[in-house]
């Protein structure tokens, strides 16, 4: 451990500036530890005399408390992908950052996001059941807009002006905040709503917020495969021109064809085409006058659908592929920078070379105030692989690996039951060797294809009359019996604690239980639960963990489900601002019986027919398709974005406005099939990359429920246990820090150990799969270029510092220098 005077190899934040140190000589002075002068903000002072002790330990207390703030910031930078030029830079930006940087502003950002979307529900045109008056929805907006502009406040207070204005995602946000606020106004004075088609743009409020990460990515991602893919629709454009023009002049002679009596018509037809909405019909006017004319709509579909889509979708895949290395390569360096930073924050002029427990234990109060002194302690010692009595670069370098993990000590025994007497030792472990065992295991698959049988044949066997509540299927009893024994005997010979930490596991569990409650509202004629009976075939699922394959692609998916539901949200933000663009031009445009001079009306039509005696409602229902609110929006852009007969749509629109409206239309289908691109291109990349890896790491899994995931193992004796508990007496008096220290000591005690084992653990991530699939690259390639930079950035920093004029140059050597701003600093 290191002395109580030990000062900090690097000074922050000084409170009598008010500032941070020269960039060039805040980092640092070789002045060794001689401890007669220390340099602040460019000036040699002396250091306090003896009398003054007390007065210096304070301050050298509070240094290294602002060295570990400033250090956490910097990790937790390397950890959002935060660019460091927003690193805050006083004593002021510094409250203003903290207060910007916690998950209560955070929750502020999302809900003032969520408050000023959901206003479209009761603004005109308004949801029938949410309508508000102008003056309630337009207050809540402006509300809601005086929260985004504190919120700005905020971040220019912790930014300053220059940095503000230099962050392009924040000047957006900034300018549409203005466009908002006037128009909000406009409305509150007029107490009538007007065209606004920058309603829009509310969803960059959702986008900019911190939960909003993923979506940020995903946005950056789109962008990033636009320049090939507008390379790729250029090409199908330009054979859609051509065909459009050759189809004109074949078939425009034909006054029964209207699919291509304008080149518009041409050009529009062969759009649709493309997305097969209206294939054949497209075709059958000119089949009907000479059979060979399918010639050329079938050479248009194999270059256009066959071809050109395939090639879009492979151009798009090879893009995303590159980024998503790029990315992780850029978030990897990031990382590695922010380490950097933090490191030479936490090293002390007298020991500069390593980080002490003390150092660390005071970063982690600042990093994860929440985390307990014995986790704190553990994890400096999954860090400290090499047992030196401090931290090198080189260990500290795996902060982010350990930080996440959960600290539980290991048993005495192999097994749960190793101290129970021997006839119950004896039992149990029968049980655990068989539910082990190869046998058991397959058996279990047996049973379960057998009731998937069974559903299969039970359910073809129902007639439309049946009811699940005149009886209880035996089968039902039977299987669920089985899978009840299945999960007992798994829960006694494993135990809960190993039972539990799988996947498989506990998703068997899940599905046992709902089968049980199944069976309980069959019995009770619980009529409103019926549906949990749907959900025994999801015991089918099981079969799939037989074959490597099968449990590739399921880890791909489950792997998969975070993400996805984050393009989820990137879709449906789409569909908001085509939605309000859509309100703003389509509303109440479409109604029953409308469109009759199109050659869509049929759809459209909503007439009473009378057969005979009787009188029938014929309705088209595409009426139903319509822009009167979001609501209905959105259902109508789902539809679009299926495609099937989405042209039905367009016409009806088009022919109740103007040809233009097709652009509309149009356009959406080019934007989502960007997004749907990327989205097959992220599922492509996600299942080949999950593929590569295991032929890569042909790691054989005896067991295929076994998931340990990542594991690091400590050992801690009772010296170190009690040295550290001292030195936490020091540093943290407070009793509710001490006792998970104190129970370790417990623990032992109660058990005669001199020492105890513990493991921590957490889940893989596509990170740790990225970092085992590129171990070569990054070794040999990404570290080394990444030292590279870093050695002439410092080079360059070093000549300017020597070039200007330096105050007492004769009282120090020249200053350490430690770059703020690395070449890897992405967001």
């Amino acid at each position: 451990m290191e002395s109580d005077d030990d000062v900090p190899l690097i000074l922050t934040w000084d409170d009598a500036n008010s500032g941070l140190l020269n960039e060039d000589a805040e980092r640092g002075d070789e002045n060794g530890g001689g401890g007669n002068y220390d340099m602040v903000n460019n000036a040699v002072i002396s250091t306090p005399g003896p009398q003054n002790h007390r007065a210096q330990n304070v301050s050298l207390r509070q240094s290294w408390e602002m060295n570990y703030q400033e250090a956490a910031i910097y990790l937790q930078e390397g950890e959002n992908n935060d660019k460091f030029f927003t690193h805050p830079r006083n004593p002021k930006a510094l409250a203003a950052y903290l207060f910007a940087h916690n998950h209560l502003f955070y929750m502020m950002e999302l809900l003032t996001g969520l408050l000023l979307m959901m206003l479209s529900l009761c603004e005109a045109p308004a949801v029938p059941s949410l309508r508000l008056d102008v003056y309630v929805h337009a207050t809540l907006e402006l509300l809601a807009l005086v929260m985004v502009a504190f919120e700005l406040c905020m971040k220019l207070r912790w930014l300053g002006f220059h940095t503000f204005i230099r962050h392009k995602r924040t000047m957006v946000k900034a300018c549409v905040l203005l466009l908002q606020f006037v128009e909000a106004i406009v409305v509150l004075i007029r107490q009538t709503s007007h065209v606004r088609v920058t309603r829009a743009l509310r969803p960059i409020f959702l986008v900019d917020c911190r939960y909003c990460g993923a979506v940020r990515r995903n946005l950056r991602q789109i962008f990033q495969s636009l320049p090939p893919f507008i390379d790729i629709l250029l090409l199908l454009l330009f054979f859609m021109v051509i065909f459009a023009i050759l189809g004109f002049c074949l078939f425009s002679p034909n006054t029964a064809d209207p699919y291509f009596s304008t080149l518009e018509n041409s050009l529009v037809s062969l759009f649709v085409l493309v997305t097969t909405a209206n294939f054949p019909d497209v075709m059958m006017p000119a089949y009907s006058k000479n059979r060979w004319s399918c010639v050329f709509f079938i050479v248009y579909l194999s270059i256009e659908l066959y071809f050109v889509m395939n090639l879009l979708l492979a151009v798009v895949f090879d893009t995303f592929n590159d980024v998503e290395k790029m990315k992780f390569k850029s978030l990897l360096l990031h990382k590695r920078s922010a380490i950097d930073h933090a490191f030479q924050l936490l090293v002390s002029r007298q020991r500069p070379m390593g980080v002490s427990l003390k150092q660390f234990d005071g970063l982690m109060r600042f990093y994860r105030p929440r985390m307990s002194a014995r986790d704190r302690f553990l994890t400096y010692k999954a860090l400290n692989t090499s047992g030196a009595p401090m931290l090198s670069l080189q260990d500290f370098y795996k902060f982010y690996e350990v930080t996440g993990l959960k600290w539980k000590a290991r048993r005495s025994g192999e097994h749960w039951f190793d101290d129970l007497p021997h006839t119950s030792f004896l039992i149990f472990k029968g049980v655990n060797l068989l539910v082990k065992s190869k046998a058991f295991q397959y058996a279990m698959y047996v049973v379960v294809a057998i009731n998937g049988v069974w559903i299969l044949v039970e359910t073809y066997t129902l007639n439309s009359g049946f009811s699940w509540s005149r009886f209880v299927p035996w089968s039902y009893i039977v299987f669920l019996t089985i899978y009840g024994v299945e999960v007992l005997l798994k829960i006694t010979g494993l135990g809960p604690m190993a039972y539990f930490s799988s996947g498989w596991n506990l998703f068997d569990f899940s599905v046992t239980v709902f089968a049980f409650l199944g069976l309980i509202a069959l019995a009770f004629d619980m009529e409103p639960f019926y549906f949990i009976v749907v959900l025994r075939p999801f015991q089918l699922l099981r079969l799939f963990k037989i074959k490597q394959r099968y449990r590739n692609v399921l880890d791909t998916m489950f792997e998969l489900f975070p993400r996805m539901a984050s393009l989820g949200l990137t879709l449906i933000i789409f569909y908001y601002s085509f939605a309000i663009v859509g309100m703003e031009f389509f509303a109440d445009v479409v109604y029953p019986n409308c469109c009759n001079t199109s050659t869509v009306a049929d759809s459209y039509r909503q007439i009473n027919v009378t057969y005979g005696n009787k009188t029938v409602l014929e309705e088209g229902y595409y009426y139903l398709n319509n822009f009167n609110n979001i609501l209905s929006s959105f259902v109508t852009l789902f539809e679009l974005t299926v495609v099937n007969n989405w042209y039905i749509t367009m016409e009806g629109v088009t022919s109740m406005t103007t040809h233009w409206s097709r652009l509309y239309f149009m356009t959406f289908y080019i934007v989502t099939m960007v997004v749907m691109t990327i989205i097959v291109a992220f599922i492509l990349d996600a299942f080949v990359f999950r593929m590569n890896y295991s032929r890569k790491n042909r790691e054989p899994v005896e067991n295929p429920e076994d998931e340990n995931g990542i594991v690091f193992e400590v050992e801690v004796s009772r010296d170190e246990a009690l040295t550290t508990l001292e030195l936490y007496k020091q540093t943290c008096p407070g009793l509710s820090s001490l006792n998970s220290l104190q129970g370790v000591l417990q623990t032992m005690d109660r058990g005669g150990h001199s020492s105890l084992v513990y493991l921590g653990r957490r889940s893989r991530t596509k990170s740790d799969l990225s970092m085992k699939m590129y171990e070569e690259e990054i070794q040999h390639e990404w570290y080394t270029e990444y030292s590279r930079e870093n050695l002439a950035e410092q080079e360059q920093r070093l000549e300017q510092d020597l070039d200007s004029p330096v105050s007492h140059p004769s009282s120090f050597p020249e200053p350490q220098l430690n770059s703020q701003t690395g070449p890897h600093s992405v967001n």
